[in-house]
């Protein structure tokens, strides 16, 4: 049985009972003042109504934004001051981790230590772009005595941003981060499960010293306000993050504009477990790897690929390990699964809780947890025996589900982590060298963990392959994305071209 926190469910002191959207420096109602209802999703009551955005609050905001950047001081600072004002922000999150972190652990559902964790990562984005954009360096070629040609980087003008409702503050602060530090103005559309932290962007902002118009937020529906956003010939630029279908969309409706896009999307990641693997190393990271964060993370190892001949002691181990942890109330330090983030996500996970067990061994999990009549608890789920054609290994679940599946051999293994149409992340568990090589060649996939769980340096690239992403993001690749590569050519003496026309 999986062990439960009853402790009383908590709602934080001086919770709004609106939001607005902030544009040009000022909080402001819809145009048509329509509203939507935002959840909680302990006991899914609404506890707020969210200005429900559309196509004229967001031409409002990229008027706004349009002007900061042509006639506003942001993009023509220096990089160092720039920077100065990169690390106020992140001294500010930092400052206020805690209410940070209540405040996304009541809206999202996510367990207060991890949400606390996101919310200093936020900090950490902002000061790394910091330091990035001054000590960045630029490409210069020379032809002695002849020709010199360096590269000139420019901020390329409004940067629509579309963030999700898992760890949205930190999502958030990924993307506003490089955006802002390289120069242009933004438009934020935050997830509209989860709009209570992205509300505070914009006071840190204020006490940072950003200039009005510079970030702008509306809220919304992703049909309407994302909608919008895509659409709207000002924005040159759309970082999404979000599922694969949506980014589906979004490339759709940004090609008659040749927006640039960065998309980072779905993602069913498979965790390889060779039988020369560090067995509890092993048991330890894949446990962590889907059930932190609630099991809502694009980087979930949520296939378990393990070879035969360790197959059921593996099994067997993870089980048990999956039933205690411990689901509980989100505020609650000792949880370690909270609560989905809405009654929609809740209800497809659980679709998939009941699919699975015609499509494998449920050995762990499989519904409600005891003590959690109400609310968005999902036991960690586990199953055993899932064949590659089962749905639950190939479709994103989003959820604290996984499925475990044998191999014999390392090309059984390659197949079976290929299987499938995502590739955003793979985990890797060998003591062997040279197939650990190999093999991370091999796979289908942006990124590769050997040996551990999703630890990232902040200068590496981020993004996944095939239906997991278009583009990367993370140090220089971020700013690639959000700056222009003008090349500038300098003849130096004689000109040397043909001559027409003389005779």
């Amino acid at each position: 049985m999986t062990e439960t926190t009853l402790a009383a469910p908590h709602t934080p002191a001086d919770l709004p009972t609106r939001i607005q959207h902030y544009i040009d420096g000022a909080f402001v109602d819809s145009a048509d003042g329509d509203t939507f209802d935002v959840l909680e999703p302990v006991t899914n009551r609404t506890y707020l109504q969210a200005a429900a955005g559309k196509k004229a609050d967001v031409d409002a905001a990229v008027a706004a934004a349009r002007r900061a950047f042509t006639d506003g001081p942001w993009p023509r600072m220096l990089p160092r001051e720039r920077s100065r004002v990169l690390h106020r922000i992140a001294d500010l999150v930092e400052s206020r981790d805690a209410r940070l972190a209540e405040l996304e652990s009541f809206d999202s559902g996510l367990p207060i230590t991890q949400a606390l964790g996101q919310a200093r990562r936020a900090a950490e984005n902002f000061r790394f772009f910091a330091d990035l954009i001054v000590a960045q360096t630029d490409d210069a070629f020379k032809v002695p005595g002849r020709q010199l040609n360096y590269v000139n980087r420019k901020p390329i003008g409004v940067a629509g941003l579309i963030t999700p409702w898992n760890t949205p503050f930190m999502l958030e602060s990924w993307k506003l981060g490089p955006a802002l530090a390289t120069g242009n103005t933004v438009v934020l559309k935050p997830a509209e499960f989860t709009p209570l932290s992205a509300s505070l962007w914009a006071g840190i902002f204020e006490e940072a010293g950003l200039p009005a118009g510079v970030f702008n937020l509306v809220n919304g529906l992703g049909e309407e306000a994302g909608d919008a956003l895509v659409k709207h010939p000002d924005v040159p630029l759309i970082s999404f993050t979000g599922e694969s279908s949506t980014g589906q969309l979004i490339f759709a409706n940004a090609a008659p504009h040749l927006k640039g896009l960065s998309m980072e999307l779905g993602g069913k990641s498979p965790a390889i477990v060779f039988e020369d693997a560090d067995l509890e190393a092993a048991v330890d990271a894949t446990i962590f790897g889907v059930f932190s964060l609630n099991g809502e993370r694009c980087t979930a190892g949520s296939r378990i690929l393990v070879q035969r001949s360790i197959y059921d002691e593996f099994v067997e181990r993870y089980a048990a390990q999956a039933t205690r942890v411990k689901v509980g109330y989100p505020h609650d330090p000792e949880t370690e699964v909270g609560a989905l983030v809405h009654p929609e996500h809740f209800a497809k996970v659980m679709s998939y809780v009941e699919l699975g067990k015609s499509e494998g061994r449920l050995v762990a999990g499989g519904g409600r947890p005891e003590g959690f009549a109400e609310g968005n608890f999902v036991a960690p789920t586990v199953f055993a025996d899932v064949p590659p054609t089962a749905r639950i290994f190939q479709e994103e679940i989003f959820g604290p589900v996984v499925a475990i599946t044998p191999f014999d051999t390392d090309a059984e293994a390659l197949a079976l982590a290929n299987d499938t149409k995502y590739g955003l992340a793979a985990y890797l568990w060998t003591n062997d060298l040279t197939r650990a090589h190999n093999f991370s060649q091999a796979i289908e996939a942006g990124m590769v963990w050997l040996n551990s769980n999703n630890v990232r340096d902040l200068r590496t690239p981020f993004g996944g392959v095939k239906a997991s992403g278009l583009g990367h993001e993370g140090g220089y690749r971020s700013i690639d994305f959000y700056t222009d590569q003008q090349a500038v050519h300098i003849t130096l003496g004689e000109p040397h071209h043909p001559t027409f026309g003389k005779n």
